[in-house]
């Protein structure tokens, strides 16, 4: 199995400031983990999109807004900081799924995963928050259906709800988005009730995971749950939000999940749908954990 792996060091000149958790530590730690999966991937470059590529998703004044902030280095609030580099590496990490996706369409690879930061899952149509600029998987699902996948699954598995994605295909039948999160964690959104409103009902589903739970209930929900989901949508391409803070090791969350649970989780998901898969990753905040579940992930989309 060709898989791509993408990144680039400007997403390590995004600086959130000494303290964040989000910080260029993370892909470090990732690069170092990797080494030895080297020889097997495919290693590709992003390219910076343009503004009309981000107005797939975003409004004109959300992206104006992080021209500025970057540009004099602020934040958009206590989360969720600017550098002056930091809107270059945005637009290079919502390039990263468009090089993704164009390697897949061209039958380069049939897998990628892009070791992006910023992460883009919080970030709304109007509204960067939670460490998020971009959506950068929403804007690659709507990239992908302009080159013909035209029904695309979202599968996001931060410990984290993305309610960024969720409010992008809130009412659109053509993107199904699944989640499983912690329960009463950031942002408070994702509950099991929101299912999508309009000829989008249906096309969200949420899977709450209460505080401390373990491997068997994650793995009943990507075992149990995900498939027949998977079956019904029928999707064509299915893009993963992975945020590896669901791991027992994170800081920001209160989940038992271990690294093998993690392997056998992304296991089920590659195993459900003999269609394309493009990774983007998002959470993890402790960095050594980090490194080894990006790399057991690498592991299961080489097999």
């Amino acid at each position: 199995m060709k898989v791509a792996y993408i990144t680039d060091d400007i997403y390590l000149k995004h600086h959130t400031g000494a303290t964040h958790p989000e910080s260029p530590k993370r892909l470090e730690a990732i690069d170092k983990a990797i080494a030895p999966l080297r020889d097997s991937l495919y290693f590709l470059s992003p390219v910076a999109v343009s503004d009309e590529i981000l107005g797939w998703v975003h409004s004109l004044t959300h992206i104006e807004n992080i021209k500025k902030v970057s540009l004099s280095g602020g934040s958009i609030d206590a989360d969720t900081i600017c550098g002056i580099d930091s809107y270059d590496a945005a637009v290079m990490a919502v390039g990263a799924g468009i090089v993704a996706l164009d390697g897949i369409k061209d039958g380069v690879f049939q897998r990628a995963f892009c070791a992006v930061r910023p992460p883009g899952h919080h970030a709304t149509p109007t509204q960067a928050m939670g460490f998020c600029l971009f959506n950068n998987i929403a804007i690659a699902a709507r990239y992908a259906q302009s080159i013909g996948y035209k029904k695309v699954m979202i599968i996001d598995f931060d410990v984290h709800h993305g309610n960024g994605t969720q409010d992008t295909f809130w009412e659109d039948n053509s993107v199904f988005y699944f989640s499983s999160h912690q329960a009463f964690s950031y942002p408070g959104t994702g509950l099991e009730s929101h299912k999508g409103e309009g000829i989008g009902e249906g096309f969200t589903a949420n899977f709450l995971m209460m505080p401390e739970s373990t491997d068997s209930e994650l793995l009943d929900i990507y075992e149990n749950d995900l498939p027949p989901l998977i079956q019904q949508f029928n999707p064509d391409i299915i893009l993963v939000s992975a945020g590896y803070d669901l791991h027992e090791s994170d800081p920001l969350a209160q989940l038992n999940i271990t690294t093998e649970g993690i392997q056998k989780m992304i296991r089920s998901i590659l195993d459900n749908a003999d269609v394309p898969f493009v990774f983007f990753l998002e959470g993890g905040y402790d960095v050594n954990a980090l490194g080894k579940n990006v790399k057991v992930t690498l592991e299961e989309m080489l097999n």
